[in-house]
């Protein structure tokens, strides 16, 4: 396996250095948070003629640093003992939530005009989606993802199509690539989903239900792509027997799944009457790997994992990404027609379909329907699985292959 560069990230970084604020790297477990620090950033500021004895890592998870666990204020000491003089320090804590009143640190470090400071953390407490509170606004976080596929196809040894059915099946986590074969890749997953996913959110949370909390990552698995809410979810689990759960115990539960990172929820979002939908909404997993694992890699459906991978490269290109609803008549009859995806950035908006193919008339017409009547000029794109080359319908719709539209980072404006 090649090394992995993510200058996407290593950028964000860069724009951010020196700006007066705790740098807060947050994502899932496993996605890479400490390799940008170290290496990545680390000889990224070597590079920019930092001096080494200028850049302070302190690697927490260490037996060296058993002793600031408890004693945060042992690990400041040692930390103005590496300051001498005016000039900028770096300083880079991996996993800084083994430190106890590390906020309280954080914040009394901030005084040091010449500390610039970068902080990683990979417990269910670090992985929340509000951790950024914790630092009352003096803290600028860096939300990292799994690899992309264009990230991950540049450390791979195989060929576009090769790749991209492996990525579609073992998802984004980089120590996955390194793993043998399909029982290690599947194994791994399956032990990482368990032991340490599905562990912290229970411990975070003190959740008692662990058996409502697996079967309903199991309903979000199965369920990718298709609009839900939770009194749907909720009187699924009824059907089946459940008596003791309510729904706001089910709702509590969605929410730590999406604060741990999990899944993401795409809100439904009315094109023509420019307005938000309550529900119903979607979910979406932030690592095809970890959702086919919840699976056991039974459920492999194509246009759900399509529709998945689309969805995750959109966040990651930084869109604002929710569920088109396009309503139309006819026959004096209002019928709710979808575009998947509803793409906003700035002034910029795009419209995206995902497409396995356009292979009839009426698949084609099903795609482009929905477009056709949405009244405005913004970008129309379908993506189809196979591979193409990129070409326009006579409405202007661009259409594009997935291996393509993930791989050119600019393939909405082709």
């Amino acid at each position: 396996m090649k090394e992995i560069q993510r200058p996407n990230y290593l950028q964000q970084l860069l724009d951010k250095r020196e700006n007066g604020l705790i740098k807060v790297i947050t994502g899932i477990r496993r996605c890479g948070k400490s390799y940008l620090l170290d290496p990545i950033f680390k000889n990224a500021l070597l590079d920019s003629g930092v001096a080494p004895d200028h850049i302070i890592k302190i690697e927490l998870d260490r037996e060296s640093a058993v002793r600031f666990h408890h004693d945060s204020h042992a690990l400041n000491q040692y930390i103005h003992s590496l300051i001498h003089g005016n000039e900028m320090y770096y300083l880079i804590l991996d996993e800084i939530q083994l430190v106890e009143g590390f906020e309280w640190l954080l914040n009394g470090l901030l005084y040091e005009k010449n500390l610039d400071i970068y902080v990683t953390g990979s417990n269910s407490r670090f992985l929340s989606s509000d951790i950024i509170t914790e630092f009352r606004g003096r803290g600028d976080q860096v939300r990292i993802h799994p690899l992309s596929f264009s990230e991950y196809y540049s450390a791979s040894l195989g060929d576009k199509n090769e790749s991209l059915n492996e990525y579609l099946t073992y998802g984004g986590l980089p120590p996955v690539m390194a793993q043998k074969g399909d029982a290690g890749k599947s194994r791994y997953l399956a032990d990482l989903f368990t032991q340490t996913y599905m562990k912290d959110i229970v411990a975070r949370n003190r959740i008692q239900r662990t058996d409502i909390l697996d079967a309903l990552v199991y309903m979000l698995a199965s369920a990718v792509g298709s609009l839900t809410n939770p009194q749907k979810l909720f009187d699924t689990f009824k059907s089946k027997g459940e008596k003791e759960l309510s729904l706001g115990t089910l709702n509590s539960y969605l929410s730590h799944l999406e604060n741990a990172f999990v899944v993401e929820k795409a809100m439904k979002y009315d094109v023509k009457g420019k307005k938000y939908i309550g529900t119903p909404f979607k979910f979406y997993f932030e690592d095809l790997g970890l959702r086919n694992a919840r699976l056991n890699f039974r459920q492999q459906e194509e246009n759900h994992l399509m529709e998945n991978v689309i969805y995750n490269e959109l966040v990651i290109r930084g869109y604002n990404v929710d569920v088109g609803i396009v309503t139309l008549r006819e026959e004096q009859k209002r019928i709710q027609t979808e575009v998947d995806f509803v793409c906003n950035a700035g002034n910029q908006r795009y419209y995206v379909q995902s497409a396995l193919d356009l292979s009839g008339d009426e698949k084609t017409e099903q795609e482009m329907r929905p477009l056709r009547h949405i009244p405005d000029s913004f970008k129309k794109v379908i993506v189809v699985r196979n591979q193409i080359k990129p070409w326009r319908t006579n409405d202007g719709f661009l259409v594009i292959g997935l291996i393509d539209f993930l791989l050119e980072q600019n393939s909405l404006n082709l």
